[in-house]
């Protein structure tokens, strides 16, 4: 056979095997339209186009989001209504039989739904949270009400704020009847200087006045105030005063305007009756309730006893301006005469504490200081009977001088620290405590049984060393001492770790025995 015969023939043969398929595939389209309808992808009835008016239904995405039915899920396939909202996360399907959505809650892994709705509705429990309930003019009124009701109780927690706390206005009358103004620091001392210095004052009325100048002085600006205003040579007169209260308090409120402490400030009320009491107690008891009279009265007796018991400390900081004009003022002659001459321990116990604030950080003073035989005027404290409790406050004040000379040369040079060293450098205070036997006068107060007394002492001990080794080494007196107390510090030192503390006090304490002892070896 030829070429173009077989072609013909495969021709013919593929058109035949066409025609067979069209055939088949319109038979199988006649035979699914004749089939139950149920198995039909969608389902039209009649009801969906039109309702029993012959009106179309609004489309459900056309609805007012306000009049939207909510569905709530369940964990079974249910059929969603025409005009229902499906809250978001639930499991939606079509069913192919019935033509209708379905929805139902997703199945967690541990059976549990974790929807959002689903967890809203369990927090709400049994309200009802369905919106077709409420219109959304309701519900405007509703937070009507409750913008009134916060303002009601707003109103409410006012007016009982009111019964209790009284307005300042009131506060200010009540004051002035109990005759108890509201003063300014600056104001309160004129006054207290003025009843000080007034020839009308009795010596009550004046020591009162001084007691409670004391307590504005420490402040470095009040203090500042009252040499502008005169009273810091007033006080400096008082000195010569031959009555010991007032040489004492005038002492005590030099000491507190030269030592520059910081205290409290603003106002305080003033009670005009009465005296020698903290100017906060002068009203009567039955005007402050007792807690608050207590807890004032503790805070200033507190800031007094500080004071009055302060023993030359370090840190203590200092009004320089003051201390100035102190110095000449005379204020450092008539306190060396107070400590030389026979006085009351209690006036000579201010008057160390104003010595000790003139000379903190003051090497022009601490050079007049020498001069004047400073040195030897403490000296003689030492041999004055029932001056023992001084003997403390005299060594560490000798303590704290030579250590601040000795930390301003080790510390950085500046243009100022410089011209401050040439200033110290003409203070020869260690060469005079060595020459006037110092060391054996500080060395014999290891004797003393206080502990707080031995640790001072060791710290000057310590500090002399390096001037006064050998004549320690041949102190067969310190040598006892010395070991009697490595004795004693070891066993309370043991105790101590015995109770857990590793680095406590005692343990201080025997390590500067033992550095002492290891230092005259």
């Amino acid at each position: 056979m030829t070429m173009s015969h077989w072609a013909s023939l495969l021709s013919t043969v593929a058109k035949v095997n066409l025609l067979v398929l069209v055939v088949s595939v319109v038979f199988s389209w006649s035979s699914l339209s004749d089939r139950v309808p149920e198995f039909a992808l969608t389902k039209i009835e009649e009801s969906d186009i039109k309702d029993d008016s012959g009106k179309e239904p609004i489309a459900e995405d056309d609805a007012d989001p306000e009049d939207l039915e909510v569905f709530y899920p369940t964990h079974q396939w249910q059929t969603i209504r025409p005009g229902q909202a499906v809250p978001a996360g639930s499991h939606v399907r079509l069913n192919l039989q019935t033509g209708d959505r379905e929805a139902k809650l997703p199945d967690s892994e541990n059976g549990k739904s974790d929807t959002k709705e689903e967890r809203r509705r369990k927090r709400l429990g049994k309200v009802d949270v369905d919106s077709s309930s409420f219109t959304s003019q309701e519900l405007k009124k509703a937070l009507a009400k409750m913008k009134e009701s916060e303002k009601a109780e707003k109103k409410a927690h006012e007016e009982e704020v009111r019964k209790k706390f009284r307005p300042i206005e009131q506060l200010k009358e009540e004051f002035e009847k109990l005759n108890v103004k509201m003063e300014t620091d600056y104001e309160i001392m004129v006054k207290l200087i003025s009843k000080f210095n007034s020839s009308a004052s009795t010596l009550d009325e004046k020591v009162a006045a001084l007691y409670d100048l004391e307590y504005y002085v420490h402040q470095v600006d009040n203090a500042k105030d009252f040499l502008s205003m005169g009273g810091l040579q007033l006080v400096i007169e008082g000195l010569n005063s031959t009555e010991p209260a007032l040489k004492e308090h005038a002492a005590f409120v030099l000491g507190a305007a030269l030592s520059g402490c910081d205290s409290l400030r603003g106002t305080r009320s003033q009670a005009r009756p009465g005296a020698g009491l903290p100017l906060w107690t002068r009203v009567t008891p039955g005007h402050l309730n007792p807690a608050s009279r207590a807890l004032l009265t503790l805070i200033f007796f507190i800031n007094k006893f500080w004071s009055e018991n302060w023993g030359g400390g370090k840190g203590r900081a200092s009004n320089p301006r003051v201390q100035i004009e102190a110095i000449e003022g005379g204020a450092l002659q008539k306190l060396l005469v107070i400590l030389a001459t026979e006085q009351p321990l209690a006036v000579k116990k201010k008057a160390l504490f104003a010595l000790s604030s003139m000379l903190r950080h003051f090497p022009y003073a601490q050079q007049q200081f020498l001069k004047l035989g400073g040195l030897q005027v403490l000296r003689s404290l030492f041999r004055q009977k029932g001056m023992e409790t001084l003997h403390v406050r005299v060594v560490t004040l000798l303590y704290d001088l030579i250590m601040e000379k000795m930390l301003l040369e080790d510390s950085q040079h500046g243009d100022q620290t410089e011209e401050k060293i040439q200033q110290y450098q003409q203070v020869k205070l260690v060469p005079a405590v060595v020459e006037q036997d110092w060391c054996v006068v500080v060395s014999n107060l290891l004797a003393m049984p206080e502990h707080d007394t031995r640790e001072k002492v060791l710290k000057t001990v310590g500090v002399l060393m390096t001037f006064c080794k050998e004549l320690y080494r041949e102190d067969q007196a310190l040598s006892s001492t010395l070991s009697l107390l490595r004795s004693e510090y070891e066993e309370l030192a043991a105790e101590e770790q015995r109770e857990g503390d590793k680095d406590g006090y005692f343990g201080e304490l025997l390590g500067s025995v033992n550095s002492i002892i290891q230092e005259l070896r």
